[in-house]
């Protein structure tokens, strides 16, 4: 059966998929968007590691000086991949975890401070895997009215997800008795602390080029959609100085000729849903003044919910996601070792769904040593990616909960905006149709026009 599975191999192993592909959810023609809009952070500008580290330093520094946390804390460092986006933290518990599309913990990645904690005490304390809807994070991921669980969606989450990770471990190693949910909103109240009083924004503007990576393709994107008559807008929470100091380096000192809108410190995601704020406009505002509705605007964000969810759902707007991890992971899953992991995993499966039916002893022995192999080979694909969490689209073979969001709502999703440069503004994208469960798969395997590094006839030619 092996060399069936290697002769499968050879045959699919050139087909990799190019990172810098647009890919596609809902149909969407570029032909019909008059109108582009953007947020700022992470998606015109793109920042280095050191920003992270930056941020996890000064909020732990604040617990320390202003929450009278113990000073040992400074012997901790930001941690560059220890956690991935989209977790969930379990604020009564102090628990850090991934959870798929269903609402399953993904067994392995459950983590108390820098610690997993064993598959046992996690069944014990959930009564199973399966996380309740009543306890789970609210309509924004956040830990409010009830909900314990708080998910972290936004990329700047990641040096915040760190420290409350270190601690945790600090006071669990130091046998220091603690609350969690004080301990959770210390932490999330000094990381609020270096964007709202502008450390951070004034440590970037002292030394951007430490900071900012240098966005010669952002400049071009724009400029490409200048030539070609779309008017454009920047809608932002950051301040006006921290972005024109940030587009001044991108673009040049002209940035603003190039949008016909740009709003700044607009307190998203109220700005898109509040249709009364107080001392301030909001989207509804904007709509009468511009009449930019429905599905000739496109936006683009990083954040699944304060850039994209109210602009889908209660406004028509067409939606784009920056996924910076997706360069990283794509690389991953081109590699020989990936490929070769989840071919045998792929096929390990098969043949268990079609040999349990066999119930005798010689046959029951070799189902189990398929599932034993089958578990190793599925904790193998996890660690490829993240050790710790593993794929932020993946919970094993099921989506995360974070690609269940990401799939309801964006049109499309890519790396950067960069990626914009490799089609021209006629192209359509169209979604795989991939078959239902009841469904036969009557069409071959295929992936977005563009995606494989080979051509696409020749991609529907070597499929089965």
């Amino acid at each position: 059966f092996k060399s069936i599975v290697q002769r499968y191999l050879e045959t699919i192993s050139n087909n990799f998929v190019n990172p810098d592909t647009i890919f596609s959810n809902n149909e969407m023609s570029l032909q019909d968007i008059e109108i582009y809009g953007f947020d700022y952070d992470y998606t015109l500008a793109f920042y280095s590691s050191n920003l992270h580290t930056l941020i996890f330093n000064i909020a732990r520094d604040i617990l320390i000086q202003e929450h009278r946390y113990p000073e040992g804390l400074k012997e901790y460092e930001y941690i560059p991949d220890f956690v991935v986006r989209g977790l969930h933290y379990d604020v009564q518990k102090a628990l850090l975890m991934k959870i798929d599309a269903f609402h399953y913990i993904q067994l392995g990645t459950v983590y108390r401070g820098l610690h997993p904690v064993s598959d046992k005490e996690v069944i014990a304390m959930y009564e199973g895997c399966h996380v309740p809807l009543e306890i789970m994070s609210d309509f924004y991921g956040k830990s409010s009215h009830g909900h314990t669980m708080k998910q972290f969606m936004d990329i700047f989450s990641l040096p915040e997800m760190t420290l409350l990770s270190c601690v945790n471990d600090y006071f669990m190693k130091h046998n220091i008795d603690y609350e969690p949910v004080h301990l959770y909103k210390d932490v999330k109240e000094a990381i609020g602390d270096v964007h709202v009083r502008g450390i951070m924004y004034r440590a970037v503007e002292a030394d951007i080029e430490k900071y900012i990576c240098y966005g010669e393709q952002t400049h071009a994107v724009l400029r490409k959609l200048s030539e070609n008559g779309k008017k454009m807008f920047l809608i932002t929470n950051s301040p006006l100085d921290f972005v024109d100091r940030g587009m001044n380096y991108i673009v040049g000192k002209d940035w603003r000729d190039l949008f016909d809108v740009v709003i700044v410190q607009a307190d998203k995601p109220s700005f898109f849903n509040d249709p009364f704020p107080c001392f301030q406009g909001n989207l509804y505002e904007f709509l009468r003044l511009t009449g930019w509705r429905g599905s000739k605007v496109l936006y683009f964000g990083d954040h699944i919910y304060s850039d994209l969810a109210d602009l889908t759902l209660k406004h028509g707007w067409r939606t784009g996601a920056i996924i910076p991890e997706l360069r990283k992971e794509i690389k991953i899953m081109n590699t020989e070792e990936y490929v070769h992991t989840m071919t045998w995993l792929q096929s390990l499966t098969n043949l268990l769904e079609h040999m349990q039916v066999h119930r005798d002893a010689a046959s029951q022995a070799v189902i189990q040593h398929w599932v034993k192999e089958r578990e190793d080979m599925r904790s193998q694909a996890k660690d490829i990616f993240n050790p710790q969490f593993g794929s932020l689209f993946r919970t094993y073979h099921n989506p995360t909960y974070f690609s269940r969001r990401l799939s309801r709502f964006a049109d499309i999703y890519m790396a950067s905006i960069s990626c914009l440069l490799n089609y021209d503004l006629q192209h359509t994208f169209y979604p795989r149709r991939t078959p239902l469960q009841h469904e036969a798969p009557f069409w071959p395997e295929q992936t977005s026009a563009g995606a494989m590094n080979i051509p696409f006839q020749s991609t529907r030619a070597g499929s089965e």
